[in-house]
């Protein structure tokens, strides 16, 4: 998921933060503001509109990993 790729060229912060943000919105139950205060605490200075662009790029990506990685029902 944090492999870079062609459509993060022109961003102003490095993969791994996008790819962190953008992961945890859609992995928790996380508004936008609580992702950025998050990053915060981590030294990072992004805006939640910044992390709501990011998410509307790169999110379905992300989303549909997840999906794919979620336990089915009979899985042990």
């Amino acid at each position: 998921m944090g492999s870079a790729s062609l459509s993060y060229k022109g961003h102003r912060y490095p993969v791994e933060v996008i790819s962190h943000c953008v992961w945890l919105y859609h992995r928790f139950p996380l508004s936008f503001r609580e992702v950025e205060e998050l990053m915060l605490e981590r030294g990072v200075t992004v805006s939640y509109e910044t992390v709501r662009r990011w998410c509307g790029k790169f999110g379905q990506r992300y989303a549909s990993a997840l999906r794919r990685r979620r336990p089915r029902p009979g899985d042990k």
